[in-house]
């Protein structure tokens, strides 16, 4: 799938490490979970991505820069997820608002609705969940 600036691609064996730069990396994961070892991260490529239909898809720029990750699958019948996690060095450009656009576009045209899943920005203190 391409979309006005970036491709979007089945993962493969070769992309473990730079999926481990963005999962190892605490800003990104800040919000998420605990930054992700080596191990954790071969673990998730193998049971999220390299399956079929895979979970996760590699999201790149056209000069085949890896940007991150998209998260779009099956939810229920009528219903896929959408989420992402993008390499720092990207955050404000618009990709995130450019993949949920043509997700939207596609989940539409298979006719199912989208849920999108969003990720808080600031810490909520333990004694206020």
């Amino acid at each position: 799938m391409i979309t006005e600036r970036l491709k979007i691609r089945k993962f493969t064996n070769n992309d473990l490490t730079e999926l481990y730069n963005l999962l190892s990396d605490e800003d990104v994961m800040e919000f998420i979970e605990p930054p992700f070892s080596w191990e954790k991260t071969a673990n998730f490529l193998n049971s999220v991505a390299l399956i079929n239909p895979p979970l996760i898809y590699a999201v790149e720029d056209f000069s085949q820069k890896f940007i991150g990750y998209v998260i779009f699958h099956e939810y229920d019948k009528d219903s896929f997820e959408l989420g992402w996690i993008l390499n720092k060095r990207y955050w404000g450009k618009g990709y995130a608002n450019e993949l949920t656009k043509a997700f939207i576009k596609r989940s539409s045209n298979i006719g199912k609705n989208l849920i999108i899943s969003v990720t808080r920005t600031k810490k909520i203190p333990n004694e206020l969940r």
